[in-house]
């Protein structure tokens, strides 16, 4: 689990997070979602340790994450899975290099050793056998499970997604979603996804966190959704007039069967 308390991260006299106090819980996607501007990137950065807040405190489980150590700081990114938006694979390295980056960094495990969790994360992902081609020989959508397989391959506790659906198709996003959201819930990870995408939403969020303004305005799962009274929440999630018909039609159905 993570947790933050009053959470403040201020750019000069801007403001961009206001006094954020929630929790990331292993096991389940957590979703930060928000407008353009509302703070996602910055919280998520904050989370990751990567930005200092100007007050409050960020925990990984019970540990304040802020007061420790370098040493301490370096055994807890240790323990971290990242997965960029665009991926930042290494178009020199094959796919099974790509991978085995993270061990050869942090780990001093053997070359057999490293090739043996290659080959267990790509099969992970469903990739099996792509360890020489290059990634520009594979799709977007084997792209971004190459990413996280990476990702995956020091057995993270924690995991930190940045818009992993963009630039996708439909059908391959669900299947991006619904891969980190088995390996979530598989290996007990605390996984926070940065996200504007509302099939995510509605998909895989069992914990919602809505920010608008740098505040924290709405939090709930994915059920809770249709029933919010709360409009911030509505006008985000059903911003075309298209969706709010389904939303509608959907409270509809649901009414007439109670």
């Amino acid at each position: 689990m993570i947790r933050t308390e009053n959470i403040v991260k201020s750019f000069g006299d801007n403001d961009v997070l206001k006094g954020i106090t929630t929790e990331f819980y292993a096991g389940k996607p957590n979703l930060i979602i928000g407008s353009s501007g509302a703070g996602k990137t910055v919280l998520l950065k904050l989370l990751i340790g990567l930005f200092q807040p100007t007050s409050g405190k960020v925990y990984y489980d019970d540990i304040d994450l802020f007061s420790l150590s370098d040493e301490r700081l370096r055994e807890i990114r240790m323990k971290v899975g990242m997965l960029f938006q665009g991926n930042a694979l290494f178009d020199s390295m094959t796919v099974g290099e790509n991978i085995r980056f993270p061990m050869d960094m942090f780990t001093k495990m053997t070359l057999k050793e490293k090739e043996k969790r290659v080959d267990e994360c790509l099969e992970m992902v469903n990739m099996e056998g792509v360890n020489d081609r290059y990634p520009s020989e594979v799709s977007g959508g084997m792209q971004k499970r190459v990413g996280i397989a990476r990702a995956m391959v020091l057995e993270p506790k924690y995991l930190f997604c940045d818009e992993p659906n963009s630039g996708l198709d439909p059908k391959t996003s669900i299947l991006i979603d619904e891969l980190i959201c088995d390996l979530t819930t598989r290996n007990n990870i605390t996984t926070v996804i940065n996200t504007h995408d509302m099939n995510s939403v509605m998909g895989i969020g069992d914990n919602i966190v809505l920010l608008k303004d740098g505040n924290l305005v709405w939090q709930g799962d994915k059920t809770q959704v249709l029933e919010s009274k709360s409009s911030v929440l509505q006008d985000f999630i059903f911003a075309s007039p298209f969706l709010r018909r389904l939303r509608e039609d959907a409270l509809k159905q649901r009414h007439a069967q109670e």
